[in-house]
Parts: structure tokens; C-alpha cells; sequence
């Protein structure tokens, strides 16, 4: 039987590898034929949480090995190469996100004939589209920027057919359609309420945050001003920081809006399944608004999704970008039936 090689960059990627192989396939997947290989990147909350997810998934009988393939141009030389070999022998090929340049630029190195995504958030939308379009595999945000070279032929070679299979496992897999043999499966968080909770309800609100103003989609002061209020309005005790967040903009939330910032060392459903977490979680457009409902399914906590955040957008943003979030809100409220709370 051939090996299944893993690529993943994210603590999300590694969360939603663990529930793949562990989830709903529990026993189908052969942990012993199973590499999984992180490719650090450079952040450091991004690291540390990184860390932590190696530590559960190596505790759960999957091997891991850690690649610091972006330090240098050194070091990402002498992780190609150490990773040439698994990709070149991998019967099956697990990567985490599509768009991300570095997975394009080492798929030309496998033959794999069997490709599994396994859902790194919202973004899965957007692949479902560029596929069905046989467009280049390029993030929402970056419209009207030319594509490189790497991620037309990402999209080709993602696209089934021809003796090539694709499976998307997300949690998003009722608002998922692929080209003809593409599968889709879902992503239900059996793992993690299996193995983690049921968490401590705390009395108050959560307030999820985003990197909108890292990506430069909202400025940074309109966003703390926005949470700030949203924060006075709502009751809002804890921020829960989005692991890109800038710490100095951080800072001023904390102070502006007088809430005490958390920044989970798991990813947000390990964190608030183990607990604590508020009686009422507000989010705004991103992954969490699909995923926790499924992982707080049974807790009692309330899921709220904000959904005016299109008006924070500065001026010159893409009708592709907001359009995008406006379609994250929308699947979110008819899926799981979400409340939303606006200002």
C-alpha cells in the first residue's frame, strides 16, 4: 500500500488533518502509512500554536516531522529536497491550503494521482469556484493582481479527471460543488468533541477577532473603533485574537475597549470546546462562524455572526472581496441558522 504525505501550514490545517484521519475515518486511515509534514511559517503565534498541534497529533499516533522551509532560501533548498523523495513516492497527496505559493510550487514534484484537501477555512468557497471555472487558484483578496505561473497549473493539476481524484473534507461540504469526479465530504468535528469538552460556559460575550486589517481589506483604526463600540454595545469581556493579529493594534483594543485579549495557543474550536467560552460567541465573517457551531454543538453557547462588516471595507476594495464576505455571512445564518448582531 502507498504512503499518504500531508503538507500543511497552519494549526487549522494540522486540527482538520487529526479529524480526518481520526474523525469520521477512524480506523480507515492507516496512521502507520501517514507523514505528515508542517512547513513553519514565520510568525511567531503561528509557530507556538504550531507547536502545540504537533504535540496532540504525535500524541494521537501520527508522525509528524517540522520543516523551517521559509527561514532562508538555504533552508527552503534543503527542505525540497528532504521532502522530494516523500512526494515523489506518496501514493496520496493531503494538502491544507491550495492557494498558498509555496504547496503550488511543490506540487509539480508528486505524481499522486489521489489529492485530498482538507478545509483551511472560507477560502474552500472560493476554490470551489475557480475550479468550476478552470481559473488560477488565487486568494480572494488578491483581485485584480495577475496570477503567476504556479497558480494556473495548480489549477489544473487540482482538477479531477483524467485518473486524477480530488476530495474536499471541510466543514463546509453542503455549499461545496466540484467538476465532475471531485468529492466532498464532510468535516463533522467527531475528533474534536470526542476528545476534547464539553467546555465551561462563562456569563457574558466572546468576541472572535479578525486579520481584515492585516490583509488590508479594513484600516486599523476603523476596525478598532468598530470593535470598540461593538464591544460597549454587546458586553463584550473577552477578544479572542485572530493568531495574525498585530500585537501593538492589540494593545489598543484592550485599552480603548477595555477587554481582555486572549490569544489561544490551539486553534479557537481546541480552545473553546475545551473551555472557557462565553454563553454567546460574536464573530465576525470568517472560518469560526462555520466551524463552531458544529463544535459547540450541544453546549449551550450561541453563535452570533456580525454582518455589516462590508461597510468597514476601505474605499478600492474589490467587488470580489466583498462579495466573498457577504457569501461567508449569507451560508453561515442558512446553515446553521446564526443570529446577527449589526452597528
Amino acid at each position: 500500500m502507498s504512503r499518504t504525505l500531508a503538507l500543511v501550514e497552519s494549526p487549522a490545517q494540522l486540527l482538520n488533518l487529526l479529524e480526518w484521519a481520526l474523525g469520521e475515518r477512524r480506523g480507515a486511515v492507516d496512521l502507520g502509512r501517514l507523514d505528515a509534514a508542517v512547513l513553519l511559517p514565520l510568525d511567531g503565534t503561528t509557530r507556538r500554536q504550531l507547536d502545540a498541534m504537533v504535540s496532540v497529533a504525535r500524541a494521537e499516533g501520527v508522525g509528524v516531522s517540522v520543516h523551517d522551509i521559509r527561514r532562508n532560501p538555504a533552508a527552503l533548498a534543503r527542505c525540497v529536497a528532504a521532502l522530494a523523495p516523500k512526494l515523489a513516492g506518496a501514493g496520496r497527496l493531503v494538502i491544507g491550503d491550495p492557494f498558498s505559493g509555496l504547496i503550488q510550487r511543490l506540487l509539480p514534484l508528486t505524481r499522486a494521482q489521489d489529492v485530498v484537501l482538507v478545509d483551511d477555512g472560507t477560502a474552500t468557497l472560493e476554490l470551489s469556484t475557480q475550479l468550476l471555472a478552470g481559473q488560477p487558484l488565487v486568494r480572494w483578496h488578491r483581485d485584480g493582481k495577475s496570477a503567476p505561473a504556479s497558480s494556473v497549473r495548480a489549477g489544473r493539476r487540482l482538477t479531477p479527471g483524467h485518473g486524477k481524484r480530488l476530495e474536499v473534507f471541510s466543514s463546509l461540504a453542503t455549499d461545496l460543488r466540484l467538476p465532475p469526479g471531485g468529492i466532498v465530504s464532510v468535516n463533522g468535528y467527531s475528533w474534536t468533541r470526542r476528545r476534547y469538552g464539553p467546555p465551561r460556559i462563562l456569563p457574558g460575550v466572546d468576541l472572535v477577532g479578525t486579520s481584515l486589517a492585516e490583509t488590508g481589506l479594513v484600516s486599523v483604526n476603523r476596525y478598532i473603533a468598530e470593535v470598540t463600540t461593538l464591544a460597549h454595545e454587546y458586553g463584550v469581556d473577552r477578544y479572542l485574537a485572530h493568531r495574525r493579529e498585530d500585537p501593538s493594534k492589540l494593545a489598543r483594543i484592550a485599552e480603548v475597549a477595555g477587554v481582555e485579549i486572549i490569544s489561544p495557543e490551539v486553534p479557537l474550536e481546541l480552545a473553546l470546546r475545551s473551555g472557557p467560552v462565553a454563553r454567546t460567541v460574536v464573530s465576525f465573517p470568517s472560518t469560526v462562524v462555520h466551524t463552531l457551531p458544529t463544535v459547540l454543538e450541544g453546549t449551550g453557547v450561541q453563535i452570533v455572526v456580525h454582518d455589516s462588516i462590508q461597510s468597514w471595507l476601505v474605499p478600492g476594495t474589490s467587488d470580489r472581496a466583498a462579495a466573498f464576505l457577504e457569501e461567508v455571512i449569507s451560508t453561515a445564518r442558512t446553515r446553521h441558522q446564526l443570529n446577527a448582531v449589526r452597528h
